[in-house]
Parts: structure tokens; C-alpha cells; sequence
């Protein structure tokens, strides 16, 4: 017997998706991480859909608020309480501040009942506490193309339960149809495939788009005449930094007849509040059933006691949070302004997008092959010549190559310039008949007087190489699919 043989199914199947060139390109970056002193010409990270452009609002309230910390003279006397268990329900004051700040993020258009509120590890966690909820093993759950590649993974590995695409191209510009939606339910019900829901993320990932009333009316009564589940993740609802506004599932159940105890929203503090490593994930649904059997699961994976305290204090801020979500979104709207007019000089283009953390950035006209595998051959230049770390669209479940995910607000302005210079560079230097040419002499960038903003998880100098640091995220160190060209 192996060793392979000696674990379980589970524990050996291949869907955690760590095959994909979206994990791929961030073990690239792992092993080459960007430093503008002490690596300039190593691989910038743009496939991390990470907010740190408004830490330092953050840091300045905990300053000024020590006492929300157990760590702290000033809040030390709670120490004993928040370290003790604390049951699955939640901190009360943990869920009504959740509560408060999903409606504020949603433009105070609906409440939230903070006894709806389900605990879990990060949105991770809250995707996977929802399948458990709704589905069996080899029940399917639709989602509209392109998709979070780590979905398989989320939804699937453990669950057992099965993905069925819902194509959308680039013709309406990724819209999701009713004829779509119908084509996909049918194909799968003549393939004896038991539907259980459809899942779709709005904002979108990877497109930065949000859905209007009427498509999220006709998702509803989709779902309500197949009588399936619909669970919207919304994680980027706060991220909407221009017109139009986001409209949540929540603000559209207030205008229609509909099954309320189908439909289940996914959200987390990962992206609006840029709290990723707080590992702070939540299902809020309408179905009575769920919010008691959730509620139970949910003690795989609680946010821990201190955790809660702190965010209590912090989310139950309304001057503060307030304050926030303006400054958050003015900030997103400027990066995203200024990178996507940096695109624009080398006639780059971006899908339109009013909200996330990135943009869909359409790279087709420099595909040799407008194939999938034309695709990758240009990712790889971009990867390992380049030195970006962008995502492919393949990796998303396009049905269109030459599409790429890239990220823009992980990093700090100087950094964005570098990236861009690199982009320019290269998408600049055609032939006078239009084919690329090859990228040549990367080192002539000078970046030594550049500055980086550090995520200490990935860059402490004083403790390990950054050749020697992997992602939390792909712990798989090597990979076929990374190789030079």
C-alpha cells in the first residue's frame, strides 16, 4: 500500500484546486517575491485580491481605542471573560455589530437581523458551511462563468457537491441570461444531476462588476419556479467605489414575491474591511432551518473570543465606520482610476467595472494563438519575464481566452508605477505590423529608490529569506505548470 493509500478520499482527492495557474502564479511570486531594494526584478503580486489601502485608518482607531483589545492595561480586565469558551452562537455584541455594518455597507437600505448570523473561518469556511446545509455528496450547484477559481475548492472538496458552469461571454459583457441559466439546468437534468442551488457573487470575482435589480429579480424568480436555493456571495458589497451602486439580494427581496427561506447570503470582513487574516466569515440566511443546523456546524470553525471583542468595539463604531466606508471607497476609486488609465496608454483595455479589488483586463490582441493554450503561453511570458503575478482567465472558468484577473489594491502607489512600467513596457514593443515582440532587458527598470508598504506575514526581513516564504494560501511549494519559457 502506498502512501496515498493510507489517507482518505477526501484527504487525497484532487480538488482543492491547487492544479490551477491561479495558485500556480502565486508559488511564482513565493519564490520571487518583489523587494525594491533587496529584489527589484522579482515578481510583483496582482493575483491577491487584498484591500491595504486603508490600514492606516484602522491603525489610527486602535490607537485611540485600546481598551478593545484584551492585550492592552486598558482591557485586560475582560481577559478572563473573552478567553473562556464561548458558545457557537457568537459574542451578542460580536453579531449586532456584523449586523450594523453589513446594512451600512449596503447603503443603509436594509437591516439584518443579528440572530441570523452564522460564525464561520473566513468566507472560506462560510462557503463551505453552506453546502454542507443545502446539498448532499454528487448534488450540483450552478455558477455563472467566469468564477472564483478557489470555488472547487470551497464548495466541493470537502462537500463532495459538483460545479455546473453557467456560460457568459464577453458579447453583453459577461451578463448572466435567463437563457444561460436555462440551458445549464437543462443540460444537467438530462445528465440525471439533482440541482440543488445556484451560487453567484455580486460584486463580481473576477469581473469587478455588480448585478442590476432586474438580473437579480430574474435570478430570484429563476430560482423560485425550479424551487432551488440561491446563495449570493457578497463579500465585495462595500468595494462599489462609482456608479452603479450595489444593490444586495437583500434590498431586491423587499420588491418581489419570493421563497425568502431559499435564499442565503455569504460575507465576510476579508474585503470591505481588508481583515483577511482575522479569518471572519459569515452565512446569513433566511431559511429558519439553516440559521439552526448552520448554527451547530459552525463550531468547526469559530472566529475566535478575541477576535469578536475587538471587532464588536471596532464595528459598533458609527462615526468611525461611517468615515471608513467613504474614505475606502474614494481610495478604491483613485487606484483603480489611475491604474486602469496607465493601462489605457499602451491600448490596454479593462471590462468596465465599478467595484473589487481588480480589474478583467482584456490582453487578447497580444495572444500568438487565440486559444486556451495561446493563453498560457502569453501568462508564462507575463509570469516569468514580466514578473507579474496576474491570473488567466482560464483559471476563472472563461469561456473566452486572453482574459486576465489583475489586482491592484494590495500594494502600496510606488509599487502600482513599477507594475505599470513593466506593462507598458512590454505590451508597448510591437512590430510596425502589430505582432509582439519578445520582452528584452527587464533590468533596465530601475526601481532601487522605490518604496513597498510590507505585509509582515510576507516580508520579515529579519526572520526568513523571501525566497523561503510561501502563500497561506498555496502550500503546494512546486508545480508542472510554472517553468520558464
Amino acid at each position: 500500500m502506498g502512501h496515498q493509500g493510507l489517507l482518505s478520499k477526501i484527504a487525497t482527492n484532487d480538488k482543492h484546486g491547487e492544479n490551477s495557474p491561479y495558485f500556480d502564479g502565486w508559488k511564482a511570486y513565493d519564490r520571487n517575491p518583489f523587494h525594491p531594494t533587496k529584489n527589484p526584478q522579482g515578481v510583483i503580486q496582482m493575483g491577491l485580491a487584498e484591500n491595504q489601502l486603508c490600514f492606516d485608518l484602522i491603525e489610527e482607531w486602535i490607537r485611540n481605542n485600546s481598551k478593545a483589545s484584551i492585550c492592552t492595561p486598558e482591557g485586560v480586565h475582560l481577559f478572563r471573560d473573552i478567553a473562556n469558551f464561548q458558545d457557537y452562537h457568537g459574542l451578542p455584541q460580536f453579531r449586532k455589530g456584523v449586523a450594523n455594518f453589513m446594512s451600512k455597507a449596503r447603503g443603509g437600505r436594509v437591516k439584518y437581523d443579528p440572530e441570523r448570523i452564522l460564525m464561520s473561518g473566513g468566507a472560506t469556511g462560510a462557503n463551505e458551511l453552506i453546502m454542507f446545509c443545502l446539498a448532499d455528496p454528487a448534488d450540483a450547484f450552478m455558477v455563472p462563468t467566469p468564477y472564483y477559481p478557489a470555488f472547487v475548492r470551497d464548495l466541493g472538496w470537502r462537500t463532495g457537491v459538483q460545479l455546473i458552469p453557467v456560460h457568459c461571454d464577453s458579447s453583453n459583457n459577461f451578463k448572466i441570461t435567463r437563457e444561460a441559466l436555462e440551458e445549464a439546468y437543462r443540460e444537467a437534468k438530462q445528465n440525471n444531476i439533482n440541482v440543488k442551488g445556484l451560487i453567484i457573487t455580486n460584486p463580481s470575482n473576477p469581473l469587478g462588476t455588480t448585478l442590476d435589480k432586474e438580473t437579480l429579480k430574474s435570478l430570484v424568480r429563476f430560482i423560485n419556479e425550479k424551487n432551488i436555493h440561491l446563495v449570493c456571495d457578497e463579500i465585495y458589497a462595500a468595494t462599489a467605489f462609482t456608479t452603479p451602486r450595489f444593490v444586495s439580494i437583500s434590498e431586491v427581496m423587499l420588491e418581489m414575491e419570493c421563497k425568502k427561506e431559499l435564499i442565503h447570503i455569504i460575507y465576510s470582513l476579508s474585503k470591505d474591511m481588508g481583515l483577511p487574516g482575522f479569518r471572519v466569515g459569515i452565512v446569513y440566511s433566511y431559511n429558519d432551518d439553516v440559521v439552526s443546523c448552520g448554527r451547530k456546524m459552525s463550531s468547526f470553525g469559530l472566529v475566535s473570543s478575541q477576535t469578536q471583542h475587538f471587532l464588536a468595539s471596532l464595528l459598533s463604531d458609527e462615526d468611525f465606520i461611517d468615515r471608513y466606508l467613504e474614505i475606502s471607497k474614494r481610495r478604491l476609486a483613485k487606484r483603480h482610476s489611475f491604474f486602469t488609465k496607465g493601462l489605457e496608454t499602451v491600448n490596454i483595455a479593462c471590462l468596465p467595472s465599478n467595484s473589487g479589488l481588480f480589474c478583467w483586463m482584456n490582453l487578447r490582441r497580444l495572444l500568438k494563438e487565440k486559444t486556451f493554450e495561446g493563453e498560457m503561453k502569453l501568462w508564462r511570458v507575463i509570469i516569468n519575464e514580466v514578473k507579474l503575478n496576474v491570473s488567466p482567465g482560464s483559471s476563472f472558468n472563461c469561456s473566452e481566452p486572453g482574459w486576465f484577473r489583475v489586482c491592484f489594491a494590495n500594494m502600496d502607489d510606488e509599487t502600482v508605477e513599477v507594475a505599470l512600467k513593466r506593462i507598458r513596457a512590454f505590451a508597448g514593443r510591437e512590430t510596425n505590423n502589430g505582432k509582439r515582440v519578445e520582452l528584452k532587458r527587464w533590468k533596465s527598470i530601475n526601481t532601487n529608490k522605490l518604496r513597498l508598504s510590507f505585509n509582515s506575514r510576507r516580508f520579515d526581513e529579519n526572520v526568513m529569506s523571501p525566497h523561503h516564504m510561501m502563500s497561506p494560501h498555496s502550500p503546494m511549494p512546486h508545480s508542472p505548470l510554472v517553468r520558464a519559457t
